[in-house]
């Protein structure tokens, strides 16, 4: 067909077609010119799983409960944020640890200083907080209560540490490319309880009825996301304590929250990064049938359970994300001696109070619901008058003046200090770790931290905050926003962040005296110091205003003890060598079916193999052994026995438990390690079980 356009016709048609495709030519032009995104993104995951053997796990504070092999691998998780017109960034990093302690965080900035990126990363805008999971190798403060239960400081674990989260921020950093972030919240109930109700009901009944349930049931997560919008990690905070798995567990494990990260992480691939980070959990447990039963028949089921949960809802978040941030990041810190805090009457009860120096109530050794203490004597909810520094209608005083002869130990007996029990009343007090020559036992200078990215900002608080605590923080701060700064913000808490100083509660909630109460260090107006404290670094970012940043905490890296012997040298039986089978397999399983075998091997201590494994899953394919799972998968278990300590023998047993969904056809399981010779040299083994068939 033959036909004419005119001019007016040609000027006509390209004008509609402006209009028509105008948006689709404006978006592709907003991506060639690097404005469709709000920010550059970097994420990044490294291995942090320190002695897998005989060393004491960090978190219920007993010595019986040492580590002997591995469940799940514990994990780094860093990201950085950087503004997209500037050299302004933040890293938040979740690590698979009881807690961050100051020596931690203080091993990374000099790593990140001596590798030429302390210029962009600083104390002030690197968050590090703790998952808070209680099935980790512990030893590794640099402030001795936290180091007693493990006879000391573990120098390799706290290495593994330290190099692992710095790897995790390198990796997070040289992978920065543009994209943007988008944030959801919901509320998950079923999983969590409050552990502490008796205390927690002294809050205000005007208080507690705006709350539909007596633990913070609030999820809040950032996507970060591409240009493109596919996800390339997730962060979201939760409260909720890492002790699903409970203090009869001896194998490491990043507990809930761990198991969590690792069904999001195993569906996206190697390249995602999900952080279940820890938020204002003091008084909230998992465990939520009570007396340390959770939703499952075992630990094992109680951690699944638990994290499956959280991981369910931090997938419907990726999906139903309706709010983009977007706007600039700021961020202040600052190291404040809490031991002498004049805390103005606004943020106390219309009455200006203080806080004092750190000590510990009687019923700190009794410990919470999850993690019971060995004493009967010691119970939660001792409080004055009824027991008094010159009370001896109990043993206690007696005990308190038998450590006193313990160098540096006895400095803590609480019996010696009248004056602390009139500060801290109603908390009588057992122990005064802040009283230590020449240096306290536990931190008296901490961190706080505020960070903003756009309409979204972090609390970081080194200290475990109960259910209350932490909404009180956040409104206020959210509530500054709103009436100085003329913004609505969203505000989370990090929890157990760049270092570690027990637990805060209301005061409400401290004059019950429960173990949360009784391990608030500073006092009764420990809270209202936060709160007060928190009110300057909020006006600071408002106003754009400079801060004093303190006094940087002593390096104590160099007065470290550890108390008992490393290897000394392995040895295999008689006509056996490292890696030969103990115990086969047997000829056919099913899925559904556990698979064990046993072999003699060295010590796992000789070598963590840092994001490596000890464990090989392989199947036999196309003339190859392909490797399916190793010890960092759930399905799997590494445990470590010592045979003889005289004849230095031991061995491992592997499990593995066959998932449902597993192909059939030939597999074995292979064993990797590291023994130590008599003359102190090391030698790498492996060894292989027998082939067996997984069959209909």
């Amino acid at each position: 067909m033959n036909f004419k356009i005119s001019i007016r016709q040609m000027i006509l048609f390209l004008f509609m077609c402006t209009l028509i495709f105008l948006p689709l030519f404006s978006v592709s032009a907003y991506n060639v010119n690097g404005n469709a995104f709000d920010y550059y993104i970097g994420t990044g995951k490294y291995d942090i799983t320190g002695p897998p053997a005989e060393v004491v796990m960090m978190g219920y504070a007993d010595s019986n409960q040492k580590t002997e092999g591995i469940h799940m691998r514990l994990q780094s998780r860093a990201f950085v944020i950087q503004e997209k017109n500037s050299d302004d960034r933040v890293v938040f990093v979740s690590a698979d640890l009881g807690q961050i302690f100051h020596s931690v965080k203080q091993g990374v900035m000099d790593k990140l200083s001596e590798n030429g990126l302390g210029h962009l990363y600083r104390y002030e805008n690197v968050v590090m907080s703790a998952t808070h999971t209680h099935s980790g190798p512990g030893g590794y403060a640099h402030d001795g209560l936290y180091n007693f239960s493990t006879y000391g400081f573990h120098k390799q674990n706290y290495k593994t540490i330290v190099e692992g989260i710095y790897q995790s921020i390198v990796k997070a950093h040289q992978s920065l490319a543009p994209g943007y972030i988008d944030m959801a919240k919901t509320n998950i109930s079923g999983v969590s309880a409050n552990r502490s109700l008796d205390a927690y009901d002294l809050n205000p009944q005007s208080e507690r009825s705006q709350y539909a349930s007596t633990v913070d049931e609030t999820m809040t997560q950032l996507n970060l996301r591409d240009e493109k919008g596919h996800l390339r990690g997730i962060i979201n905070w939760f409260p909720v304590h890492g002790v699903s798995m409970g203090k009869e567990n001896h194998l490491i494990s990043g507990d809930n929250k761990g198991y969590a990260a690792y069904r999001y992480e195993k569906e996206f691939g190697s390249s995602f990064v999900a952080a279940f980070a820890q938020s204002n959990e003091g008084d909230i447990t998992p465990n939520v049938r009570g007396n340390g039963e959770g939703l499952g028949e075992n630990d094992y089921e109680n951690t699944e359970k638990a994290g499956e949960i959280q991981y369910l809802a931090a997938k419907s978040l990726s999906h139903n994300a309706s709010e983009r941030i977007q706007g600039g990041i700021a961020y202040k810190h600052q190291f404040i001696d809490f031991s002498n805090i004049k805390v103005d009457k606004q943020f106390a009860d219309g009455q200006d109070r203080r806080t004092y120096p750190g000590a510990l109530g009687h019923s700190f050794a009794a410990g919470a619901e999850d993690g019971k203490g060995p004493l009967d004597f010691f119970y939660e909810g001792m409080t004055q008058p009824e027991y008094d520094i010159d009370d001896y209608d109990n043993i206690i005083p007696y005990l308190q003046k038998i450590i006193r002869i313990v160098p540096q130990v006895g400095e803590m007996s609480g019996s010696q200090y009248p004056e602390l029990w009139e500060q801290h009343y109603p908390k009588p007090i057992l122990f005064a770790p802040s009283k230590v020559k020449p240096d306290a036992w536990t931190p008296q200078e901490i961190p706080l931290q505020l960070v903003n990215i756009g309409q979204f900002s972090i609390a970081s608080v080194p200290a475990e905050f109960t259910s209350m605590a932490g909404r009180r923080l956040k409104e206020q701060i959210q509530q500054q926003f709103q009436t100085q700064g003329g913004k609505e913000q969203t505000v989370v808490i990090a929890g157990l962040a760049n270092s570690y100083s027990g637990y805060v509660t209301t005061p409400e909630e401290y004059h019950a005296q429960h173990y949360e109460g009784a391990s608030t260090h500073f006092g009764k107006w420990t809270l209202g110091a936060y709160l007060q404290k928190f009110d300057a670094l909020t006006d600071a970012i408002i106003t754009h205003r400079d801060i004093d940043p303190g006094r940087l905490p002593k390096d104590l890296s160099e007065e470290q003890l550890y108390l008992l012997p490393g290897v000394v040298f392995d040895a295999a039986p008689l006509f056996k060598d490292f890696g030969d089978v103990k115990e086969n397999v047997k000829k056919s399983y099913q899925a559904g079916d556990q698979v064990k075998v046993k072999f003699w091997s060295g010590h796992p201590n000789n070598n963590f193999k840092t994001a490596s494994t000890y464990l090989k899953i392989q199947n036999y394919k196309n003339g190859d052994w392909v490797t399916v799972a190793d010890d960092g998968d759930w399905e799997t278990q590494f445990k470590w026995t010592r045979q003889s300590t005289l004849a230095a023998t031991s061995y491992v047993t592997i499990t593995w438990n066959i998932p449902e969904n597993v192909k059939k056809g030939t597999y074995r399981i292979v064993h990797e390690g590291t023994y130590k010779k008599v003359n102190g040299k090391m030698k790498n083994y492996q060894g292989a079980s027998s082939s067996f068939k997984i069959e209909d």
